[in-house]
C-alpha cells in the first residue's frame, strides 16, 4: 500500500474534524452577528426614508441617491418594524 492510499481518508478526517470545530465554534456567534448587521441595515433603512417618512434629514438630499437600493427590501423592513401598510404615501408595496 502506498502512502499517499493512507494520506487521502486521514486528510478527509481532518477536514471533518477540522469543520466540526469551527461550526461548534462560530455558531453561537452567528445569530448575534446577524441580529446586529439586521439592526444595523434597518438605522440605515430609517436614515434614508427618513424625508419620506417626515422625519427632518439635514442629509437628505445625499440619501436620494440610495433610495433605489432601499426601496428592494422596503417591504421586509416595515413589517419587521412592525407597521402593518407601507407608511410612504406615494409608495404602496403591500
Amino acid at each position: 500500500m502506498t502512502s499517499s492510499k493512507r494520506t487521502e481518508p486521514r486528510r478527509s478526517l481532518l477536514r471533518r474534524i477540522e469543520t466540526f470545530l469551527d461550526e461548534a465554534y462560530a455558531a453561537p456567534f452567528r445569530r448575534h452577528q446577524r441580529r446586529s448587521q439586521r439592526r444595523q441595515e434597518d438605522l440605515f433603512r430609517l436614515l434614508v426614508l427618513s424625508e419620506a417618512l417626515g422625519i427632518p434629514n439635514p442629509a437628505g438630499f445625499y440619501c436620494l441617491e440610495l433610495m433605489p437600493f432601499v426601496l428592494d427590501d422596503f417591504h421586509a423592513w416595515h413589517r419587521r418594524m412592525g407597521m402593518e401598510h407601507s407608511p410612504v404615501d406615494g409608495f404602496r408595496c403591500c
